[in-house]
C-alpha cells in the first residue's frame, strides 16, 4: 500500500478525517493542524515504518441542505 485516504468533512467543532478503509480518524481547528495531525494518526496506527503509507489524500466533502419549499 502506498497511500490511504481520508474523507475530510468540517462542522461548527473543526475539521474531522478518518481513513476510508482502517480505524484512522483525526481532528483539528486548521487545515494546517488537520494535516499534522492526520500525519501523527497514520504514524502511531502503522508502527513500523515500513508499512506505512507513502502518501494521504484529504478528500474534502461538503454538505448542503437546499430547502425545497412550495
Amino acid at each position: 500500500m502506498t497511500e490511504l485516504l481520508f474523507i475530510v468533512q468540517e462542522d461548527e467543532q473543526g475539521l474531522h478525517a478518518r481513513a476510508a478503509d482502517y480505524s484512522i480518524f483525526a481532528e483539528a481547528d486548521t487545515l494546517v493542524h488537520l494535516r499534522d495531525e492526520v500525519r501523527d494518526a497514520i504514524n502511531c496506527h502503522f508502527e513500523d515504518p515500513a508499512a506505512r503509507p507513502a502518501f494521504a489524500w484529504l478528500h474534502f466533502v461538503k454538505e448542503e441542505v437546499i430547502p425545497l419549499g412550495q
